[in-house]
């Protein structure tokens, strides 16, 4: 049976600390993800789902190093993500120096993160290693000039960027995705020194959050019942569900000290200029790209 999730104020006051957020009960993680009005089925015990859904996007890093080993335990979850056909179809690049991270920074729209993080990771759509494989045997590799390998190495990439990010979280450090990276893909993929038919598909910062920092809350999402559809896709309940959620992102705009703005207004607007990034055809084909 479904139930309300608990009655108590929205929105809740922000976290004072990042450790505040990754103790928060379930119920009330739940109540910040969807706003109050949400009603959810008890659900089954999982530490996995409770470090999921107290997930937030960190943008204040402290000088604190990451421990020994990190990098390559981030990997290791990333390649436990599944494949399509285990072809493997992407790469990571980690960035540490601080003059490269800065000058990235400023093809990323100037973000500050960029520059502080302690590690910056580059998520690779990556053909070129398909390409070499294919060359090593002998065969053509056509299918890497397709629309489908591309989309192949894009959610491979995607896939194991999310294992990594849910690897990071479960030991403490914040993250945040960077898809600037694709505002000035050329020089980047210059900046990095990638080969032909490979692509930076998103960045992500990984580090220990600022704790003299305003931690930022968990963002909440869509009703279920906007995305959720059972046996057919239908979009009968969707006006509904929007503008609850207008309403529940206006209170958490304003709860975190910003100016208030329906989602729909913002997305409407978002997807009515991509501010540069429409000619991402054009780059791909500079970057090697067939896109047949």
């Amino acid at each position: 049976m479904n139930a309300p999730l608990p009655a108590t104020p929205y929105p809740p006051a922000a976290p004072a600390h990042p450790d505040e957020v990754s103790q928060l009960p379930r119920d009330e993680a739940l109540r910040r993800r969807y706003g109050p009005q949400e009603a959810l089925p008890a659900m089954p015990a999982s530490a996995v789902f409770d470090t999921l859904i107290r997930h937030r996007s960190v943008r204040a890093f402290s000088d604190r190093p990451l421990a020994a080993g990190t990098l390559e335990m981030l990997v290791a979850a990333a390649q436990s993500a599944a494949s399509s056909s285990n072809v493997q179809a992407w790469s990571v690049i980690a960035v540490q120096d601080p003059a490269r991270k800065a000058r990235l920074s400023v093809l990323a729209a100037d973000q500050e993160h960029i520059r502080r993080c302690p590690l910056l990771l580059l998520w690779v759509a990556d053909l070129a290693r398909l390409d070499r494989v294919a060359a090593s045997r002998s065969i053509d590799p056509e299918g890497t000039r397709y629309i489908e390998m591309l989309l192949v190495g894009v959610i491979d990439a995607a896939l194991a960027a999310q294992n990594a990010v849910l690897a990071a979280e479960s030991v403490g450090l914040g993250t945040v995705y960077i898809g600037a990276m694709r505002n000035e893909p050329e020089q980047v993929a210059r900046e990095v020194a990638l080969p032909p038919d490979a692509m930076i598909v998103f960045g992500l910062c990984v580090g220990h959050e600022d704790p003299a920092a305003q931690t930022a809350d968990i963002k909440p999402r869509l009703p279920q019942r906007a995305v959720l559809h059972r046996e057919q896709y239908g979009a009968g309940t969707e006006p509904q569900a929007v503008a609850d959620y207008d309403r529940v992102m206006n209170a958490f705009q304003a709860s975190q000290g910003l100016r208030a703005a329906d989602w729909s207004l913002q997305t409407a607007r978002r997807v009515q200029n991509l501010r540069g990034r429409e000619r991402l055809a054009e780059a791909l084909r500079a970057l090697g790209f067939g896109l047949r």
